[in-house]
């Protein structure tokens, strides 16, 4: 990385890093751009030169996530299915419940500040949602390219679509138990591996298929 490359990185981490303690000291909504320039050192035209909108200087530290996700299933082995390749990426211990599980009161605290955050914010919940749908159209559209069954005008795949949805549906519902618990204040440390146990379940469920799900036995 050259010096100009690593000025603008630092910059960039300065302002993000200004962004999260301001909105964790007073809540998303109630801290202005302006506001975070003038703590950053910085003019609101440059805090917005690396984050065109509000909302992604939250998400600045997950906005990863969707190639992350492609690169798991790009890198799967042969014999791997890509729901194998998703579960294992999604429920690999990582970030900040990684950080719970080992033990680390501040993790605790900043997990339960940004949960907060998003769920007092209606527009953080949106950009949550939106990264989310991202992240599911990028699997489907890499699903349909893996299969060579795209629809005329190289739409998507119906059935990668489905399945891309199915699978990060996963995701959306652990995402909903982590803030649930975490906002509740229940027994962070059984947090991650609680996770892992539900999502084990809901994954196995997947790979079984739908078939005899909801099937009531006869009366």
């Amino acid at each position: 990385m050259g010096l100009r490359e690593l000025k603008k990185e630092q910059t960039r981490t300065l302002i993000a890093d200004t962004a999260w303690r301001l909105f964790a000291d007073r809540g998303f909504d109630a801290v202005r751009v302006a506001e975070i320039a003038r703590e950053a050192h910085v003019s609101e035209a440059t805090v917005f030169n690396y984050f065109p909108r509000k909302e992604d200087l939250l998400y600045s530290r997950l906005e990863a996530f969707e190639e992350r996700l492609v690169a798991a299933v790009d890198s799967r082995s042969p014999d791997e299915s890509v729901l194998g390749a998703v579960r294992n990426f999604l429920l690999a211990p990582a970030g900040l419940l990684a950080q719970v599980e080992a033990g680390d009161d501040e993790a605790v605290v900043r997990l339960r500040t940004v949960n907060r955050m998003v769920a007092d914010s209606p527009a953080l919940r949106a950009r949550e949602q939106q990264a989310i749908a991202d992240a599911t159209a990028a699997l489907a559209a890499r699903l349909t390219a893996e299969k060579s069954a795209a629809s005329r005008g190289g739409a998507v795949g119906v059935t990668a679509y489905v399945a891309a949805n199915a699978l990060m549906g996963v995701h959306r519902a652990l995402i909903d138990l982590v803030r649930q618990r975490a906002l509740a204040d229940e027994s962070p440390d059984r947090l991650a591996a609680d996770v892992r146990a539900y999502g084990a379940e809901a994954f196995a469920l997947l790979s079984q298929g739908f078939a005899n799900y909801g099937v009531r036995p006869p009366s």
